[in-house]
């Protein structure tokens, strides 16, 4: 209780400079006596320096907390400034042609090599996951794939 006496309105003092707010400083002042009283981690030699180093930690841990918490209005000025990122109509519709041809180069492969395709790099399923679905061997997907993926490239460039 000394020390409660002699250091609070000092420790409150320190923590409501750090953050500005007189019932924050209130409220952690009592929790860095609180610490103390409930040992502090063992046995406290220097007590004042002990609460100045508590109060100081808290101020920190409260000033990151309520960094986290803060969202701040956004200026509806502002935000029409922000750049669209979504794809232009131009570029959807290229994207769209440059599907539909990839569809067509697809549909060239023989229908096994197509549906191995397929399942691979659309499914996204593994060699042995797509082998047993067309019941096929791990070395059949892999040759079918080989050449799916060799004809798609050729294909493309031209």
């Amino acid at each position: 209780m000394r020390l409660y006496a002699a250091h609070r309105r000092g420790i409150k003092a320190y923590i409501n400079k750090k953050l500005g707010d007189p019932e924050t400083a209130e409220d952690l002042t009592q929790e860095a006596f609180l610490r103390l009283t409930e040992g502090g981690g063992g046995a406290i030699t220097h007590g004042r320096a002990w609460l100045y180093r508590t109060a100081h930690n808290l101020a920190v841990d409260h000033g990151r907390q309520a960094s986290r918490r803060r969202t701040d209005a956004a200026d509806m000025e502002g935000l029409g400034a922000i750049a669209d990122d979504s794809p232009s109509p131009e570029h959807i519709v290229a994207d769209r042609m440059e599907l539909d041809r990839l569809t067509r180069i697809i549909e060239e492969l023989p229908e096994r090599t197509q549906k191995v395709f397929v399942a691979v790099r659309v499914d996204g399923r593994t060699y042995t996951e797509t082998a047993e679905l067309l019941e096929i061997s791990d070395s059949s997907v892999q040759k079918h794939l080989a050449r799916a993926v060799h004809h798609v490239m050729r294909r493309m460039k031209t």
